[in-house]
């Protein structure tokens, strides 16, 4: 299976993560929870990342996938 991973990164360190396997926003500092409680409950926000998963990773799996065999 295919899973979108969209991380937020600050000064090196990871705030907040959208996983599509998930389905949500999970947040890893202070400032990350805030964000993915307020993320979670935007139906649009929340929308929008779990749409990246059909509109980018499965549109292109084949040209991605293809790519990755080239270099092993």
């Amino acid at each position: 299976g295919i899973e979108y991973i969209d991380s937020y990164v600050f000064n090196k360190v990871e705030q907040i993560r959208f996983n599509s396997t998930v389905g949500r926003f999970v947040g890893y500092t202070e400032l990350g929870l805030i964000n993915a409680e307020a993320w979670n409950s935007d139906a649009g926000i929340l929308g929008q990342e779990q749409a990246q998963l059909e509109r980018f990773c499965k549109t292109n799996d084949a040209n991605l996938y293809s790519a990755i065999l080239d270099k092993t």
